[in-house]
């Protein structure tokens, strides 16, 4: 058997296998996809190579089934493989969310663990080192958690910690420590500052540099660093590149303190080169060191940046030298007039970072940094925390100023320092003089020159760190030399002269060093440098002036030559304090002792530490010489020095103390001393009047205790234990004594408090020493009985109760309690503590720390002991009101006491837990029993649910606690369980309490709640370790829940209505077992209810109020509707809840209430799906419209209605849908009335009126309606407000009202309004949601969007579903396919109003609203042959499929598509179709002409390419072809019945040869003249045309249509005859062009056949003109496009190749006369005069006609019946064809003409008051008189022809044809057109109602009138107009 090794190592992380006695066991299943390789399962056994496997030592938990194998190896070994593990999965995730910043993060930490992992596995490791990247790993893995959101994990020393082997205490501590320092990471209190010299930016370097850094103290004018010195060359570049330490250096000990606003890091520059810059050189060659510049930057600036940055600092210059020495104090300043900036070029280039904790770590974390040489800069003197062990003996000198004279020279001298530093024997010692860090010493030290000072003032810091056998003898000379330039020419230019020099001994006679400060040296006369070979010679000269003698030297100290330096020594070997020596040196002169012990206090406690052994060995050496004399003193003395460690800057000398008395103490017989003198303070604490010194003593006793028990060893071990009864009695008085002061109870606070107080805090100190020399028992004696002495009742606001516990916390921490055998006995004592204190809830921090501590002791493995029921039966009820206490108080904002607040709370949780963790049932009914009523034990299990409740809360622990969490839960669930026998047993039957039934069902299903137990949601490696560890706890909880309920009985009825909206909310837990026990409780609920009332609707409501907002939260899924509404089992023997019900008596409304339920959960999950992808598109408004319809209409629960009113309305807000929005808050408004009802604060809507609210909606509607552009629906709105103004007289709003409405009148006609498509949209198949699955819709589509974009979008919505390639109705399989099938195509709107788009005269802008508003019906047709296919002429068997569909709401409406409720179809016959052929394209040529005539068109080509279509029908034969079909002998002699339809094309084809003349007459006079052949063309292909038809025209007629496009009639004063009148013999009878109001769709399709193709070309509809004048055609994207073209009358329900969209410069042209429409958007009755009353019909005279008017003319005045004539005339131009009348065979025609012309009609013409539109159908059918469009015209009298008479009028003929009205058509309940209906029954629901107030109104309620009700009502009494909210 071959196996691949590299998939059988742990190293693969695969699966790894362990050693059994006889065969390995596979652990991880491998799949066996390599070659050779051998698919393996969990469990598999075998033989396998040895060499192919990997052993692994492991042991085995819980052997059996569910047992867990755990490898014996290092366990951060162990936690990285399953962490890693577990990342690989997110991290890829990462990936796929393009997360990839943390996605290559976690790559680069994830190899780094690796590589960390190796070294580990490897073993070639010290222990330190260990440590180190076992710390490294832990952190990095901590990282990781935390950035992916894992749980935090529990640690002790670097490894994972099982909750199990540990108490929940302890955990806690963990958990919390570690979180605690993540939130809140520890304050360093050591910084550094790392500065790197990069660079000098300059433009005229020519010299070297020197730049000398140093931080200064602003505030103490003072430098508080040494200084970094670093050498630039003539660059600006560091000279010695290479020697990274000379760049980079690290100012290190800076203090908290430091880092402030007024503490810089400064730089002085010098240059080294000429005295006067820009000197030449011929004047000087020796270089001297100049000052050039300064720069500084606040330390402040650098605490935000946490890297490195780069800063470049801008340098100054001295305006006047002597001011050198303090120019950057006059930067830091601002003193201007000071300094100058040097340039802008100019800066230092500096890198500066600051470093946070003690040096070790800062090695650790930036070990970068350290990598290379890094100069160390240190503090002048010692840091705020003094590091014992640290050895530096550095004396600082600066070189402050000097006075000289002239010495005979005119100007002042420049004058050099030069500093030595000599040994005893005379010689220079090399190398000792320090400029600065960053350069090595030098043995000599020159000064910068300041240039004619002879008052010069340098501030020039110099180091000497000399070591401390060299110090003695050492001495300081300072060579005074001047310099100068210009020299006699005997001597060299630039030499330096010596004048004089000083010195200065470092050690002085009395064997103390140089005292720190000025000091003020003699310049001694010298001009030659040999009289300085020997130091001997001036060495006993006086070196200072402080030093001379009285009348000594008198001509030394008369000088005025002076030299001050200042000197510090930061020395840990020597001192500069005299009293420190005279100590120290006690036995040289012991009579000096009784002075030198009490000045020990006043001496620097830096001195003191510095000889801390040397000092303690004085005094112990003083009191064994003589302790009866000095013992007092010494103590005294000792207790200061003891004390002087608790400062923070000397803590650290502890350890070198408690070295001191381990190993170097020998006072064998001091503990008497020590004992007697501590017992004579401790006697007199109570009658002394000053307690400061009895203070400082008890505040030392802990190493008081120390020094007496070290020495009771001492003199035990030297004499083998004698007098040990003598010292036990000591120390029993000294404590009698103790007992004795601490049992003294004082009023208030007094200083005796403050003494008690000081005693307790080191008592617990003092304890543990003690047990070195007393047993376990007799040391908890001793502190029992000290605790026990202090005063029970004290003052509330006394210290000594916090110090009292912090005593008892220390106690409690020490090994004191942790020994048995003590802890039984100091117990009591700390319960007895505790208790008190927690009843009086005081000092809760100190408690919940010391019952921490407490059990932290009890483990899970030391089971249950006495002292855990002792614990319980003393705190367990203080300790549940503590927690209630504590959690109702409110949470602090301060990070900190947030933090305190988290951790009080947590303990004492953390303290309930581990109790209840070691009860048993024996305990609990211990712990039961203790209750003697039953009010108490009520009580207590209400206090203890409540507090349970509180923990489950997801603000308990922090979220990544998951650990700690599922511990709670472990023992909330056995509490759970074990107190249910006492719920069973002591509260049912008579003794039935609710509230105890109440809450413990509520703990139990909150507790099944909890997200942390929701498993679903954790990835599997998770999930798997918390069923193993503790299975499913949400099962568990809730088979007790329905055992509980069980139990219940009759009682069950007092839970009912209290328990249906939690139970119902555990039930959409989506576990399946818990469903199934659950589910099932709902039976009896119903039952229940239905057994005491009759019904169950209280189940009901309820159900479904608590449906709703459980499923928006996420709850819920298919299953769960499933196992509502299945009557099959689902899962096992539980049966659904619909099969439990049909068991019963009220089977019939139980099944219709599941059924409700079902339905609406339908609903909510569909609503749910579509908001969780966060999109505002069609599918989540059709969910949340089919929601709120539900609402309405099946459970009219109102207020819900309401709201999803409001979530609808947002939507189509954010879609920018106003038209839609409007609609959907209209719902709202029309439920309110004009009444002054208060409503209450309700959504967004604050306390109002009804009357407020109404109004407010009314202008929030009107404003979407206005963005919307729907402004007759803004009219109505407008005039129902100004009604309710006027009724209130409230003229100011009803002004702006009225002029608001007249705003929207001019937007209708000067705004153009983009006409939208409609599609009909059909989703088929079972993966579509309920209220989309298997029905058709039609959708109003978008601004410019066709077919091709709306099918992309709906794609795009609907990702996995599939376009079908057809329009045929899909059969069952595709309704039941689990898929997804869209079948898309357009369909034409029918109009209602048929009464606007009819009446002649009316604008476009106006009929454009009727198309495609208040639609209802809208049709779809499809072309196909029946019976055989004439090959000839396929027009013969050419039917159309006409397919209208009936909507169940009108468009727009609410939502942007609405279910298709009623579909008709029919069949229309080759000869209606081609009636209706030609008819369209006559509309569509008349609307082409009147635009042509009213100059409406830029371009001809429109009217041009549809006259050529007609006339030169070269492709389908043109009308011959109808001709051919249909007037055929034969077809007439088959088809008697379609005489009149034969008729009917007749006159069609007549009429339309009478409108293309006229056309060609309109052509001719616009048409450019490159197109006047084509003009020719025409003209001879209509005469052929014309003479097929049998017509006889004798001329063309030259007029204009009637028809205002632009305007309302009114504009035209005169009234316009009828322009064409092709028939002027007769009226023909025939169907209006609205009648048939199908549209061209000019669009190509699958659906298409050739002849199609033919009927299109017939009528010379190959394109549309329209589109081909504003449109380019674009490729066909759409699967249901060919290249077929279809008819101009059939709807194609695929996209055409085309159509396209407008191009992006036309893009705003929406005239009607541009704008690329199909026919449906043109003129449809334009050139039709208006139906009249035969009176108003007159008989035109022959007019002359104008040969100008081609266009309508203004007159003065409106005509008259009396005074009415043709307005418009037409005349008969030279070469144009004489115009005639055609007289038809069968009467004469008389034109009509109107004397008034038509009124344009109102928005609301025909519609009831107050309403928006009629919901009836408009009035449809034509009443056109025959075709009348062309008025009679005369012929010119040049042309010789007469005209005829005028004939008399006929009345208008009415057609027979007019389609029937839809007049059962009943709008949607909440249609905007239905406000004429009556208001209905229901109010509005009372939770959005206010009480009526009982005062009366100040305003009267707003009366409900319309404007005919008040004109014909009585005068009314006029109120006070009110106040109303502006517009």
């Amino acid at each position: 058997m071959v196996c691949q090794s590299s998939y059988f190592t742990h190293e693969s992380h695969n699966f790894f296998t362990y050693c059994l006695p006889f065969s390995p066991s596979v652990l991880a299943n491998f799949r066996g996809m390599v070659q050779h390789g051998l698919p393996l399962e969990i469990g598999d056994t075998g033989i396998f190579p040895s060499s192919y496997i990997h052993l692994k030592n492991a042991h085995v938990k819980n052997k059996g089934q569910f047992e867990t194998v755990i490898p014996t190896e290092d366990s951060v070994i162990t936690e990285i493989t399953m962490t890693l593990r577990d990342w690989g999965t997110m991290w890829k995730q990462l990936y796929m969310r393009n997360e990839g910043d943390l996605f290559h993060r976690l790559w680069h930490v994830m190899n780094e663990i690796l590589e960390l992992r190796q070294q580990v596995l490897v073993g070639h490791l010290t222990h330190d080192r260990l440590s180190d990247i076992k710390q490294h790993i832990t952190a990095r893995l901590d990282w990781g958690n935390e950035q992916l959101g894992l749980d935090l994990v529990p640690r002790r020393d670097f490894s994972m910690v099982d909750p199990d082997e540990i108490s929940i205490t302890e955990l806690y501590r963990l958990m919390e420590r570690r979180h605690r320092r993540r939130e809140a990471p520890p304050q360093a209190s050591m910084h550094h500052l790392f500065l790197q010299m990069k660079s000098m930016m300059s433009s005229n370097l020519g010299e070297e540099l020197e730049v000398f850094y140093s931080v200064y103290d602003s505030r103490e004018m003072r430098p508080i660093s040494e200084r970094f010195f670093v050498r630039l060359n003539k660059q600006g570049l560091p000279k010695s590149p290479e020697k990274t330490e000379r760049q980079c250096t690290l100012f290190v000990d800076l203090g908290s303190s430091d880092l402030r606003k007024d503490v810089y890091v400064v730089a002085h520059i010098f240059r080294i080169g000429r005295m006067v810059a820009g000197e030449k050189k011929s004047v000087s060659n020796t270089q001297y060191k100049r000052p050039y510049g300064c720069a500084v930057i606040s330390v402040a600036d650098l605490l935000t940046a946490d890297f490195k940055d780069d800063h470049v600092l801008k340098i100054y210059s001295c305006n006047a030298e002597s001011e050198w020495y303090q120019i950057h104090d006059s930067i830091i300043r601002k003193v201007g007039s000071r300094y100058s900036h040097i340039g802008t070029n100019t800066g230092l280039n500096v890198s500066l970072q600051l470093l946070h904790g003690d040096m070790e770590q800062i090695r650790k974390d930036y070990m970068r940094l350290f990598t290379r040489n890094v100069s160390i800069t240190k503090r002048l003197g010692f840091s705020d925390i003094i590091i014992p062990g640290e050895i530096r003996n550095d004396l600082y000198v600066t070189l402050e100023r000097g006075e000289f004279e002239k010495g005979g020279k005119s100007v002042a001298r420049n004058v050099e320092v030069t500093v030595y530093l000599l040994g005893g024997d005379g010689q220079v010692l090399k190398g000792l003089v320090c400029c600065g860090s960053g350069e090595p010493g030098v043995d000599e030290h020159r000064s910068f020159v300041l240039y004619h000072s002879n008052s010069p003032r340098w501030a020039e810091q110099i180091k000497l760190p000399i070591p401390l056998e060299m110090f003695h003898g050492t001495h300081l000379r300072f060579e005074l030399r001047h310099c100068s330039s210009k020299t006699p020419l005997s001597k060299e230019k630039g030499e330096k002269k010596l004048f004089g020099f000083s010195f200065v001994p470092l050690m002085q006679d009395d064997g103390r060093p140089l005292p720190d400060g000025t000091h003020e040296l003699i310049v001694h006369k010298c001009e030659e440098t040999a009289d300085l070979q020997d130091p001997a010679r001036y060495l006993k000269l006086p070196f200072s002036k402080a030093s001379l003698q009285p009348g000594n030297n008198q001509t030394i100290k008369n000088s005025k030559e002076s030299f001050w330096i200042q000197s510090s020594l930061c020395s840990t070997k020597l001192t500069q304090n005299g009293d420190m020596l005279d100590l120290l040196k006690w036995r040289v002169h012991p009579d000096r002792i009784i002075d030198c012990l009490p000045k020990l206090k006043d001496i620097d406690g830096t001195e003191i530490v510095k000889f801390l052994q040397d000092t303690l060995d004085t005094l112990f050496g003083i009191l064994d010489e003589s302790p009866q004399r000095y013992g007092l003193k010494v103590f005294d003395c000792l207790v200061h020095v003891i004390n002087l460690l608790q400062d923070s800057k000397f803590q650290l000398f502890k350890p070198v103390m408690d070295n001191y008395i381990e190993n170097h103490f020998a006072g064998a017989l001091s503990y008497r001393d020590l004992i007697r003198v501590l017992k004579w303070y401790v006697d007199r604490i109570i009658d002394a009047e000053h307690q400061e010194q009895i203070q400082q003593v008890l505040k030392a006793s802990e190493y008081l205790f120390k020094y007496i028990v070290q020495s009771r060893r001492l003199y035990a071990a030297a004499t083998g234990g004698q007098n040990e009864e003598e010292f036990r009695c000591s120390v029993h008085e000294l404590f009698k004594s103790i007992h004795l002061f601490l049992s003294h109870e004082s009023k208030g606070i007094s200083p005796i408090t403050h003494t008690q107080a000081v005693f307790l805090r080191s008592f617990p100190t003092v304890c543990c020493e003690l047990l070195k020399i007393f047993s376990m028992r007799e040391v908890a004696n001793l502190a029992r009985d000290t605790l026990s002495s202090l005063p029970a009742l004290t003052h509330t606001d006394c210290p000594l109760q916090a110090v009292k516990l912090q005593c008892m916390a220390k106690t409690v921490d020490s090994p004191l309690y942790i020994n048995p055998e003590s802890r039984c006995v100091l117990l009591p004592v700390v319960l007895r503590l505790l208790h008190t204190h927690l009843q009086e809830q005081r000092e809760l921090v100190l408690c919940a720390n010391i019952l921490t501590s407490m059990l932290t002791l009890n483990t899970p493995e030391c089971g249950v002991s006495e002292e855990v029921n002792l614990v319980m039966e003393s705190l367990s009820g203080v300790l549940l009101r503590t927690i209630l206490e504590v959690t109702n108080r409110p949470q602090p904002a301060a990070t900190s006491l947030r933090l305190q607040y988290q951790d009080v709370t947590g303990e004492f949780v953390a303290c309930l837990l581990t109790l209840l963790q070691q009860l048993k049932d024996k305990e609990y009914q211990q712990l039961l029993s203790r209750f003697p009523t039953k009010d108490e034990l009520t009580s207590f299990l209400l206090q203890l649910f409540t507090v349970f409740r509180i923990l489950i809360r997801p603000d308990m622990f922090p979220k990544d606690w998951t650990v700690m969490r599922l511990v709670a839960n472990n023992v909330i669930i056995t509490t759970i369980l074990y107190l249910s026998d006492t719920l069973r047993n002591n509260f049912l039957n008579e003794k039935f309490d609710f509230k105890v039934w109440e809450s413990y069902f509520y703990l139990c299903i909150i507790f099944i709640n909890q997200p942390c137990l929701q498993l679903e949601m954790f990835p599997p490696s998770k999930r798997k370790k918390v069923l193993e560890k503790y299975g499913d706890m949400r099962v568990m909880i809730g088979c007790e829940i329905f055992s509980m309920w069980q139990h219940l009985g009759d009682y069950k009825l007092n839970l009912i209505p209290t328990l249906i909206g939690p139970f119902m909310e555990v039930t959409l837990v989506p576990q399946m077992d818990l469903r199934n026990v659950l589910i099932p409780i709902f039976h009896d609920m119903m039952d229940c209810e239905q057994q005491r009332s009759g019904n169950f609707k209280q189940v009901e409501a309820k159900l479904i109020d608590k449906l709703d907002g459980l499923m928006s939260e996420g709850k819920g899924d298919e299953t769960y509707r499933e196992l509502f509404n299945n009557i099959i089992p689902l899962f096992g023997p539980y049966p659904s809840l619909l099969k439990k019900i049909e068991r019963e008596t009220w089977r019939e409304s139980g099944v219709s209430h599941i059924a409700t339920v079902t339905r609406l959960m339908e609903r909510l999950l569909d609503y749910r799906d579509c908001m969780k992808i966060g999109e505002v598109d069609g599918k989540t408004m059709g969910c949340t419209v089919n929601l709120l319809n539900f609402y309405k209409t099946e459970l009219n629960k109102e207020e819900m209605y309401i709201r999803y009113i409001h979530k609808l309305y947002e939507l189509h807000l954010k879609a920018q849908n106003y038209t839609e929005a409007s609609y959907t808050l209209l719902l709202y408004d029309e439920l309110l009335e004009w009444t002054e009802r208060p409503l209450r604060e309700f959504l967004t809507y604050p306390m109002q009126s009804e009357w407020q609210r109404k109004e407010c909606l009314h202008l929030t509607i009107v404003h979407n309606f206005d963005r919307g552009k729907c402004w007759e629906n803004c009219i109505i709105l407008c005039r129902e407000l100004a009604n309710q103004y006027e009724a209130y007289y409230d003229y100011r709003n009803l002004s702006k009202m009225r002029m608001m409405e007249a705003s929207f009148y001019d937007k209708i006609m000067n705004q153009q309004r983009l006409e939208p498509e409609f599609f009909r949209v059909g989703f088929y198949g079972k993966k579509f949601p309920f209220f989309l699955r298997n029905k058709e819709f039609v959708c109003r589509g978008n601004d410019y969007e066709r077919l091709e974009a709306f099918q992309q979008r709906m794609l795009s919505e609907f990702p996995h579903a599939i376009a079908m390639q057809h329009a045929n109705l899909p059969d069952q399989t595709i309704h039941q396919a689990d898929a997804q099938y869209l079948q898309i195509y357009a369909v034409c709107p029918v109009p209602e109003n048929q009464d606007v788009l009819q009446r002649d005269g009316v604008p476009n802008n106006i009929k454009s609203f009727y198309k495609v508003n208040h639609i209802w019906r809208f049709r779809y047709d499809r072309p196909f042959h029946k019976g055989t296919k004439d090959k000839e002429n396929e027009f013969k068997s050419l039917w159309v499929e006409r397919t209208t569909l009936t909507l169940a709401q009108s468009l727009p409406g609410i939502s942007r598509w609405f279910e298709v409720e009623k579909r008709e179809l029919v069949e229309m016959s080759p000869l209606e179709n081609a009636s209706e052929v030609i008819e369209n394209k006559t509309l569509q040529l008349r609307t082409l002409i009147a635009q042509c005539q009213m100059r409406q068109m830029l371009n001809i080509n429109p009217l041009t390419m549809c006259l050529n279509g007609v006339i030169d029908a070269a492709v389908n034969g043109g009308l011959a072809r109808y001709q051919e079909a249909f007037f055929a002998k034969d077809y007439i002699a088959n088809h008697p019945e379609d005489g009149e339809k034969i008729t009917r094309l007749r006159e069609l084809m007549f009429e339309q040869a009478h409108i293309l003349e006229f056309g060609l007459a309109v052509h001719e006079k616009f048409v450019p003249q490159d197109m006047r052949p084509l003009h020719k063309k025409l003209i001879d292909q209509f005469h052929v045309m014309r003479s097929s038809l049998g017509i006889q025209f004798p001329a063309y007629v030259r007029v204009s249509p009637l028809h205002f496009a632009n305007g309302s009639p009114r504009t035209c004063r005169t009234p316009v005859p009828n322009a064409i009148s092709p028939e002027g013999g007769r009226i023909v009878a025939r169907r209006s062009p609205l009648s048939y109001p199908a549209v061209n769709r000019y669009s190509s399709s699958s659906l298409s056949s050739q002849a199609s193709n033919e009927v299109s070309n017939i009528t010379g509809q190959s394109e549309s003109s329209d589109e081909v004048f504003n449109m380019q055609p674009s490729p066909s994207t759409s699967s249901l496009s060919s290249n077929h073209s279809g008819s101009h009358n059939v709807n194609s329900s695929a996209p055409s190749s085309n159509r396209a969209s407008p191009l992006p410069s036309d893009k705003h042209k929406h005239s009607r006369e541009n704008a690329c429409l199909s026919p449906r958007d043109r003129l449809c009755s334009g050139i039709f005069s208006s139906p009249l009353d035969p009176t108003q019909v007159r008989v035109l005279p022959p007019p002359l006609f104008n040969m100008d008017s081609a266009l309508p003319r203004c007159e003065p005045s409106l005509p008259t019946p009396e005074t009415g004539t043709a307005a418009f005339c037409c005349q008969i131009t030279a070469g144009t064809l004489e115009s005639v009348m055609y007289s038809s065979m069968t009467c004469p025609f008389v034109p009509l003409c109107s004397i008034v012309p038509p009124l344009t009609p109102s928005p609301t013409d025909g519609l009831p008051m107050g309403s928006l539109a009629s919901h009836s159908p408009a009035r449809s059918g034509s009443y056109s008189s025959g075709i009348s469009s062309l008025s009679r015209c005369s012929v010119s009298e040049t042309c010789g022809i007469d005209l005829p008479p005028p004939d008399p009028p006929l009345p208008p003929t009415v057609p027979t044809d007019v389609p029937i009205r839809r007049g059962s058509k009943t709008p949607p309940p909440y249609s905007v057109y239905e406000r004429n209906n009556p208001r209905r029954a229901t109010p509005l629901p009372h939770s959005l109602s206010v009480p009526p107030s009982t005062d009366n109104p100040s305003l009267s309620s707003k009366p409900q009138l319309n404007r005919v009700q008040r004109i014909n009502s009585e005068p009314r009494h006029r109120p006070t107009p009110r106040k109303v909210s502006q517009l």
